[in-house]
């Protein structure tokens, strides 16, 4: 199984790690063992230049956006289809808890909305719309609907009473109230129920700020044009936004690397660009095209060529290239898995090292988290930059993930502390790098104040603590000198602690790239790591005496639940959408490499000595991590 075999955009049906080996899809897998992580690893790295809009889960909020918004958009009824088909039993959209409340808001909107239009019959079998090409029965298709739309009706109105601590979603703030808004224009015009009223805490208030200014004709923020769509009617032509040219469609050249997401494009002078994005969101650029959906429009050819590669359904932000390669190529060598990477891949990735730092998107505002990893990547492949365009990011305290940015993030500092640390190992000889190991240093002790009372840390950008964990331990299992040594020691016993019965971990249920977040953190932790200023350290241990059996065994038992789950290339065999964005989102690739990281790591530790061997974890994995393929202090090797 490839890359070419995975939905580029559609749906996946997430399979937990204990239910794997009873799923269909067990049969693509080989027999235990038998994950080929070097043909997995070089499959990945070829999909990286083979796709370079990067691969991305389609989103219910996204889609219900241009649902709503774009009727005149080729694959509506897909997208109407695929609404219906990912309703949960309960009527709602989306991941457990409050991450249900935006997908559901819009997804409720759009089937509402498209019942005033007067839905026409969608293709499908009876009860599944959209997925075939069999005509439903006359009928069938709007009435699928309007059930749809009734529960998800229903849905809202009872977490109405009982809906708390929302998730740090980018834009919830604003996508909420604005939805909301919509809906109850519906059901009034429909004289049909009670109105909705928008989550405790939210209110209209910035919404019309945000409306106001584009009437205005002002020029936008860029960290507003991801979620334009909220502006509703304004947003239309509005003068204020300029759309960024990108290079090629949904098969051809990356953006371009000017600006870290390419240089905006004004509404007139010179010649239009073939193709542009706004906020690398198709709900914002369906939104700045208005009803007419701006025929023949650089934008239009944007939303086509999204719309191209999943024949409907969209994701929340695309193209993804600079993102998705750094995270990528990091997980593989971090994890020390023996792959070539193509010298095209290693030069994109200086984008990162462009003054004031890299964008995610065309369209979106430089961030620190993409340079970061962007840089931190160009450090492991042997190509280390100097990370002067972090220092914009710099708040006194912390790092910001954006200028202006309302909240912190501890894995973006910990990606810096990564991005800072790796640099003054490579350069520790050869260049002043004083000022990178002092904020080392720094950041090393706000990740230490920020991890929780368990040893667990959690994240604004991904749902589950095991990434968080897993990010923030290794950063300072690396990075964070002996002052850290309790911190990660910490992390390991609450991953211990955490362990499911079945070998998987998992937030909600136990799943393949959690488990692999785990394991790689139980292997890596305990290796020997380099103090904050860039000189290598002693091995110190991360787990006391008795904590040593434990961690052999759960490695040993995650491992082979991990293998269980996965195809033979090591993709999850059905997995959930984690990661933060206006709606939780899965990047195939980068989890995918987490996963053949994790099984390289876990395979060759327990080879060498069996799972009953603690040292074959605490001090062998270390020969496997970059750390070791990097040779000594003050140099930095390219495989």
């Amino acid at each position: 199984m490839s890359l070419d075999d995975l939905p580029r955009s559609g749906a996946a049906r997430h399979i937990p790690c204990g239910a794997a080996r009873r799923a269909p899809e067990a049969a693509e897998r080989s027999a235990p063992g038998g994950v080929d992580v070097a043909a997995g690893a070089r499959e990945l790295v070829a999909g990286l230049l083979a796709e370079p809009w990067g691969r991305v889960s389609a989103s219910p909020y996204e889609t219900g956006r241009l649902v709503s918004m774009a009727p005149w958009l080729g694959g509506h009824a897909r997208r109407v289809g695929f609404l219906l088909e990912t309703q949960r039993p309960d009527g709602g959209w989306g991941p457990p808890e409050g991450y249900a409340l935006v997908p559901t808001l819009s997804a409720t909107e759009a089937l509402l909305a498209e019942l005033r239009r007067g839905a026409p019959d969608l293709p499908g079998t009876p009860g599944r719309p959209g997925v075939s090409d069999v005509p439903a029965a006359p009928g069938e298709g709007r009435a699928a609907v309007a059930g749809a739309a009734r529960r998800g009706l229903a849905a809202l109105r009872r977490w109405a009473r009982g809906l708390r601590d929302l998730p740090d979603l980018p834009a919830i703030e604003l996508i909420a109230p604005a939805l909301t808004a919509m809906i109850n224009g519906h059901l009034e015009a429909a004289g049909d129920g009670e109105p909705l009223k928008p989550p405790a805490g939210m209110n209209d208030a910035k919404l019309s700020a945000i409306r106001a200014l584009l009437a205005s004709g002002a020029a936008v923020p860029r960290k507003l044009l991801h979620a334009l769509e909220v502006a509703g009617e304004t947003a239309a032509g509005a003068a204020g936004v300029a759309p960024t040219p990108m290079d090629g469609a949904a098969g051809g050249k990356p953006p371009s690397r000017e600006g870290a997401g390419g240089a905006p494009a004004g509404r007139g002078g010179g010649a239009p660009a073939a193709i542009a994005a706004v906020g690398a969101s198709p709900a914002a650029g369906a939104a700045w095209l208005g009803p007419a959906g701006g025929p023949g429009s650089a934008v239009r050819r944007y939303l086509e060529a999204v719309v191209e590669r999943s024949g409907g359904p969209v994701p929340c932000a695309l193209p993804i290239t600079l993102f998705e390669r750094g995270w990528t190529l990091s997980w593989l060598r971090r994890a020390g898995v023996p792959v070539t990477v193509p010298r095209e891949l290693v030069a994109s990735l200086e984008a990162a090292a462009v003054p004031g730092g890299a964008a995610a998107g065309p369209g979106l505002p430089p961030d620190s988290d993409t340079t970061s990893v962007g840089l931190y990547a160009l450090a492991l492949l042997g190509e280390p930059r100097e990370p002067a365009g972090l220092w914009a990011y710099e708040t006194g305290t912390h790092f910001c993930t954006w200028r202006g940015e309302e909240g912190a993030s501890p894995t973006v500092n910990a990606h810096v502390l990564d991005a800072f640390g790796e640099y003054a190992r490579c350069r520790g000889g050869t260049a002043d790098v004083s000022r990178y190991t002092a904020a080392a240093v720094r950041l090393s002790a706000w990740l230490r104040e920020r991890q929780r009372a368990d040893g667990s840390w959690l994240d604004r950008w991904h749902a589950s603590p095991y990434y968080a964990t897993a990010c923030c331990a290794l950063a300072l299992r690396d990075h964070g000198g002996r002052e850290s040594e309790g911190a990660v020691r910490a992390a390991v016993r609450w991953l211990l602690d955490t362990q499911r019965e079945d070998g998987s971990w998992g937030r909600w249920e136990g799943t393949a790239e959690e488990t692999a977040y785990a394991l790689q953190t139980l292997l890596l932790a305990g290796a020997p790591a380099g103090t904050s200023g860039g000189t290598r350290a002693g091995a110190w241990e991360t787990a006391g005496p008795s904590d040593d059996g434990r961690r052999a065994a759960a490695v040993a038992h995650g491992y082979r639940c991990l293998r269980e789950c996965v195809t033979e290339r090591g993709h999850p065999a059905g997995a959930p959408a984690l990661w933060h964005d206006k709606d939780l989102y899965f990047p195939a690739a980068i989890v995918t490499a987490a996963v053949l990281g994790a099984l390289h790591l876990a395979r060759r530790a327990l080879s060498a000595g069996g799972a009953g061997v603690p040292a074959t974890l605490s001090n062998g994995a270390s020969t496997l991590s970059n750390r070791a393929l990097g040779g000594p202090p003050g140099r930095c090797h390219r495989d």
